[in-house]
């Protein structure tokens, strides 16, 4: 079996794997538009951070290990479904028995002029690394972000410890897909106590990149001007499915697939930031782009190539901020009849669906967070320790007494 896998992050990455931990020992080709071995996007600020090669989580010789055909810096323009073949930029043809889809997402910046250079992402390590090269050469004292969701939050606090001026455009409160208003103030608190400045409202609302040929300010619809040394893009991303235009496989906002990760072509699978999936608690489909999914996602993928008749139980919704100063876990959805507790620096609140978890949130102090997740996903009914359940120290004797009974 000749399997070629389309992308080369932690989704690609883990089907490759997965085959060879099972005994596969079929012929696997690995494609990647980026010039680097194989690397997690989610480790890259660690990497800025401290030098180590962290974002290289499985090795530089990865592919060399695994047996792979790995073919960095070539571009996929197509995919011909029919004749069981990709085709390349440079007019290479690759046959496939299989075609793994694992192409993630890129930048998406509703902003005119976000594609202009000057304008920096931390999408891909190529970008990443041109921006931090500029602030360690002394070029670059002050950084202007657009967008206060994950990604930009996590950037500003990279920038900020290395020694920049950080604003942080902030269209109406940050992490607002993932954190209630409360825990939102918190997060923007403790941003500004780490020195980030804040612009929020109409001030914040970025309706242009200026400047010929290379960005030198942005452009507010209040009518301000804000300029800064770099300009940061992270308001949010799509799945790199352009590609498959003409391919004829079932598309939305993603990769459309089904309980087993395959698509509408049944010798073409998908995985990751690419694959339109179910939510695991409410079954509605979405595009969730977070590293624990798209890892078992590969995993579903490798095995289903293998036969072993795998079904994927569903994306979780989850995100960590570890850099803030106090913890914070966030994982299903804010909604629902809400329980909490409060302490010194600490807040932990439960939403309930009709008895279960349907979402959570701790500050500060996140034990306990493993056993929630693991209660919310496997829906148990927890009404008869309700009133205990946000408490701290609620945690492992719980689940074993649920086991024993």
């Amino acid at each position: 079996m000749r399997v070629v896998v389309l992308g080369a992050g932690p989704a690609g990455v883990t089907v490759v794997e997965t085959l060879r931990h099972l005994g596969s020992d079929a012929e696997i080709v690995m494609v990647t538009e980026e010039p680097y071995p194989p690397y997690s996007p989610a480790a890259m600020a660690a990497y800025f951070l401290t030098g180590r090669p962290f974002h290289f989580w499985r090795g530089e010789d990865f592919p060399q290990r695994m047996g792979v055909d790995y073919r960095p810096g070539a571009r996929v323009v197509g995919v011909e479904p029919e004749a069981h073949r990709v085709r390349l930029a440079d007019g290479e043809t690759l046959p496939y028995d299989k075609l793994v889809i694992a192409t993630g997402g890129r930048l998406y910046a509703p902003v005119e002029g976000s594609d202009k250079p000057g304008v920096y992402n931390f999408k891909s390590l190529s970008t990443a690394e041109r921006l931090m090269a500029r602030a360690r050469r002394g070029e670059a004292r002050s950084a202007l972000i657009v967008g206060a969701g994950f990604i930009g939050i996590e950037i500003a606090l990279l920038l900020a410890d290395l020694g920049l001026e950080v604003t942080l455009l902030v269209r109406s409160r940050v992490m607002r897909a993932m954190l209630d208003p409360e825990v939102s103030g918190i997060v923007e608190r403790l941003l500004e106590g780490r020195g980030i400045r804040l612009i929020r409202g109409a001030d914040a609302d970025a309706v242009a990149f200026v400047g010929e040929p290379e960005v030198r300010a942005v452009a507010t619809r209040s009518g301000a001007e804000m300029t800064a040394d770099l300009f940061i893009a992270a308001t949010g991303l799509r799945p790199n499915v352009e590609f498959l235009a003409d391919a004829g496989l079932a598309c939305d906002f993603g990769l459309l697939v089904d309980e087993r990760q395959r698509t509408s072509d049944p010798d073409i699978y998908a995985c990751g930031d690419v694959a339109e999936t179910v939510d695991r608690l409410t079954g509605e489909r979405y595009v969730h782009a977070i590293l624990p999914n798209a890892v078992y996602q590969g995993r579903v993928v490798a095995a289903n190539l293998l036969g072993l008749n795998v079904t994927y139980e569903g994306a979780d919704s989850m995100n960590s901020l570890k850099h803030l100063g106090l913890p914070v876990i966030v994982a299903g959805h804010t909604r629902g009849e809400e329980i909490r507790w409060e302490g010194r620096n600490v807040l932990r609140k439960i939403w309930l669906w009709d008895g279960r978890i349907g979402g959570f949130c701790l500050v500060g102090d996140i034990r306990a967070a493993g056993v929630y997740r693991t209660l919310m996903v496997r829906k148990v009914d927890v009404s008869p320790f309700r009133d205990r359940l946000p408490e701290p120290e609620f945690g492992e004797g719980v689940l074993v007494g649920l086991a024993q009974g």
